[in-house]
């Protein structure tokens, strides 16, 4: 029994080993388990069993968009269905909608005047369209829109593009700032629709045509704009002559007041119907009579500022003449300079524009003609008493003009408002004139240099007449002082013309020329700006020296011709209102 019990216990405990071989593995996952079960009982009777929580059950995918279309499939929703960002007749898959062609339709409303269709088919699309300026049209306002639109083009917008002022500044400070270059700050460069100084701003979004108190195109609504200046002077003048009697003193006449409304200009400025980057300016003056004094209509050639212009004749070489009665910092142009060389024609032709694409280098060219002698008026002549020949006159010029810094244009005005940016320009020039008693060739030279409260201007003017075989010379310069901005500037300026004796003392010439032999004059103004720059008043001295006739070479004696010789002295106050 005891053998038997002993092989049979071997015979168990072999069989126990292979049993505990085959499932170890999964004995020791079993006892794994009971070993988390065990440390599961360990826990706190009173702890509650945490529940066991079943994930979420999973999202339905976000819904997909729509493909794009392939191409714009409705042409007047207002869409951009494909997604190209163009919507509708902008698109170059409506270009053969029905909806999108030309013609049929007004384009008087805003819808119109915003759906990228020629509606009128007149050649310009909305904003570009003339119809498109009414006062009830909203969506062409702002900023200039393109295409030298009045709608736009005569509005002053972009107003988020104006940087940060800082402690005492006004948006006058901006000019020639934050990324604008100061080439744009007149009348006429600001409705061209040329970005003339090349600083990505277009007339009337440039800082100079926003915020230069002279322009007057981008103030208030678009369309035409008519403007005033008036003067109302006080003046006290006293004539200076040699010692007539031997006494050793100078003679002095009586003074001479005088109270008047000086100036009355009106002016009309705005762009031409139908032609897009056009204006035309008329000048009337009511001093001494109603009369037209100057008009120009400016046609664009191209989108790179060239143009052609018909005006009546004035301005010819210098800037003087064609700078408004409101802009004289001396409130009277230098009559000496322009007297004997810029005698008006009836009308003139003249092309210009830039030669460099950096409009750093310009040029103009201008034919004129006229009858008479010389003109003052639109339509006028002027004949002198018995004379019988209808005669001809005219005159062939050109005109080379450098900015060395900056941007100048001969429209620009003379006074200081605020500091401006430096800017450098030389301008020569040259004509030949056939007049009625005299031909001649003539030459002209100018420059100009601003910066900060400086302003100096030089001129030069200088004629060889055929008939005489001589030279006629004038000269000027000008210097202005902005001591206060915005409140006080003060302007001088000195000059004269003169005649050589050897041929000035010919009766013939002395007959034929109704203007002095020799003239000096010294002149000097100071300017409050008591509102803005629209209301100013000015005190200005002037004395004017001249010599009237001239023989052997020397000024007639005084007391021979009490007129020969005079000393003008003048005292005057004035007040002008310019809007």
């Amino acid at each position: 029994m005891t053998e038997l019990h002993s092989g049979n216990g071997w015979r168990c405990v072999l069989g126990v080993l292979g049993l505990f071989a085959a499932l170890g593995p999964c004995a020791l996952a079993s006892a794994q388990d009971d070993d988390a079960g065990a440390a599961a009982d360990e826990q706190p009777l009173g702890d509650p069993v945490a529940p066991v929580r079943q994930p979420p059950p999973p999202q339905p995918p976000p819904p997909q968009p729509p493909p794009a279309a392939a191409h714009e499939t409705v042409c007047d929703d207002r869409q951009d269905q494909d997604g190209d960002g163009l919507a509708d007749c902008a698109d170059s898959d409506c270009f053969d909608d029905p909806h999108c062609e030309a013609g049929g339709t007004e384009e008087r409303t805003n819808d119109a005047c915003s759906d990228w269709i020629d509606n009128d088919g007149d050649g310009a699309v909305d904003c570009e369209d003339d119809d498109c300026a009414g006062s009830h049209i909203t969506v062409c306002t702002g900023s200039w829109q393109g295409g030298g639109n009045s709608g736009g083009g005569l509005q002053g917008g972009g107003a988020d593009e104006i940087p940060e002022l800082e402690g005492g500044m006004s948006v006058e400070d901006l000019i020639g700032r934050a990324g604008d270059e100061d080439g744009e700050r007149n009348d006429y460069l600001c409705a061209d629709g040329i970005d003339n100084d090349g600083d990505g701003r277009t007339d009337c979004q440039d800082f100079g045509c926003r915020f230069d108190p002279s322009v007057t195109v981008c103030a208030g609504s678009p369309g035409f704009r008519f403007s005033v200046v008036a003067g109302i002077s006080a003046g006290l003048q006293i004539n200076e002559t040699p010692d007539f009697d031997g006494d050793g003193y100078t003679e002095f006449s009586d003074p001479i007041g005088d109270v008047r409304v000086r100036r009355l200009q009106l002016r009309a400025l705005g762009q031409i119907p139908l032609i897009q980057n056009s204006f035309f300016l008329i000048n009337l003056r009511a001093e001494r009579s109603v009369r037209i004094t100057f008009a120009t209509f400016n046609i664009p050639l191209n989108n790179e500022g060239h143009y052609i212009s018909i005006n009546s004749g004035s301005g010819g070489l210098s800037p003087g003449l064609v700078v408004s009665t409101s802009k004289q910092p001396l409130l009277d142009p230098p009559f000496y300079l322009f007297n004997a060389f810029e005698q008006s024609n009836g009308a003139a032709l003249e092309v210009g524009g830039p030669i460099t694409s950096d409009n750093s280098l310009r040029f103009r060219l201008f034919a004129a003609g006229g009858s008479g002698e010389r003109t003052g008026n639109i339509g006028g002549v002027f004949f002198r008493p018995g004379e019988e020949a209808r005669n001809f006159s005219y005159a062939l010029g050109g005109q080379l003009q450098l900015n060395i810094i900056g941007h100048y244009d001969r429209f620009d005005t003379p006074y200081l408002y605020t500091p401006v940016p430096a800017t450098f320009a030389i301008m020569a020039g040259a004509r030949f004139d056939q007049r009625p008693v005299e031909q001649f060739f003539a030459w002209n030279a100018f420059a100009v240099f601003r910066y900060s409260i400086l302003q100096l201007r030089a001129e030069a003017y200088g004629r060889y007449v055929l008939d005489y075989d001589g030279v006629q010379q004038a000269w000027n310069v000008q210097a202005t002082v902005l001591l206060v901005p915005r409140v006080l500037q003060i302007a001088a300026d000195v000059g004269g013309f003169f005649v050589p004796l050897e041929y000035a003392g010919d009766p013939a010439f002395s007959a034929l020329f109704q203007q002095p032999i020799e003239e000096f004059q010294v002149r000097g103004a100071l300017h409050w700006y008591y509102f803005r720059n629209i209301g100013l008043i000015s005190l200005m001295y002037s004395m004017h020296m001249y010599c009237q006739r001239v023989f052997s070479g020397q000024c007639l004696p005084s007391d021979a011709t009490p007129d020969a010789n005079l000393t003008e002295h003048e005292v005057r106050l004035e007040s002008q209102f310019r809007f």
